[in-house]
């Protein structure tokens, strides 16, 4: 472990850091917690108040952590979501989206792990779009598993499941289309009327518009009655005119 902690120190992980104190980081624990706490004191700067001077220390931290070893990178995201301080948890899982490696060590458990006590649309939108969603698109996880988050009792699990769907269908997070995996979730929750998880049902069908329209049709049509109106009116006036909530000619 040593010889892992020592070239990690020549990477500048820990500027600063000399050999005595080097031989006392025995093990990744040490090494999170050290890391942890810079970001977080940097973190606490009164320059670091807005979410684009947070995402700065981010692009840092990843830069600095890019030839780290991914289970290091999973295990400071998972300390920093638990630390009494409150990093932001897309902080956190930022780390592991933009280290390849890292993105591509997790597995169910450490996902759910990840996941563990999100609750508010920001947290879960962006776990959804940054891990559930990449991590599932590549057949890291299993259907079964977003399934299970889309009949949960918790709405931000449900939330959670069915933004995942976001990133198998928009180009821009890499994704390509996967309108049965879509769908396979979507159909979970058309009778959920929970607020946030008919607006999220919505933006899956619209991103799924883009890649397969004459899917979504026939899904609006299959489920009319069932579907929340919400749900209704702005995938079709997505598939009609390109926009969620087209502005009306006065």
């Amino acid at each position: 472990m040593v010889e892992t902690i020592e070239t990690l120190v020549k990477q500048e992980l820990l500027p600063g850091v000399n050999r005595t104190e080097m031989i006392g980081l025995h093990s990744n624990k040490k090494l999170v917690f050290e890391l942890q706490r810079e970001i977080n004191d940097r973190l606490r700067r009164p320059t670091c108040n807005s979410t684009a001077e947070i995402r700065a220390v981010r692009r840092k931290f990843s830069k600095r952590l890019a030839k780290a070893p991914p289970q290091l990178i999973v295990q400071l995201a998972l300390a920093l979501m638990r630390s009494a301080t409150k990093t932001p948890r897309f902080f956190a899982y930022e780390l592991i989206l933009h280290n390849d490696e890292a993105l591509k060590s997790v597995n169910a458990k450490s996902l759910e792990e990840l996941g563990k006590g999100i609750s508010g649309w920001g947290e879960v939108d962006a776990f959804a779009s940054y891990l559930s969603g990449p991590v599932w698109r590549e057949h890291q996880v299993s259907d079964d598993l977003i399934k299970r988050w889309a009949q949960s009792r918790d709405l931000w699990w449900r939330r959670a499941a069915v933004v995942s769907t976001v990133p198998l269908n928009n180009q821009a997070r890499g994704g390509s289309g996967d309108t049965p995996r879509t769908l396979s979730i979507c159909r979970l929750v058309v009778c959920d009327r929970d607020e946030m998880v008919v607006k999220a049902l919505s933006w899956a069908l619209r991103e799924l518009a883009k890649k397969d329209a004459k899917a979504v049709r026939v899904f609006l049509r299959a489920h009319e009655d069932s579907l929340a109106p919400r749900v209704k009116r702005e995938v079709n006036n997505k598939l009609s005119s390109g926009l969620k909530n087209p502005r009306k000619v006065i």
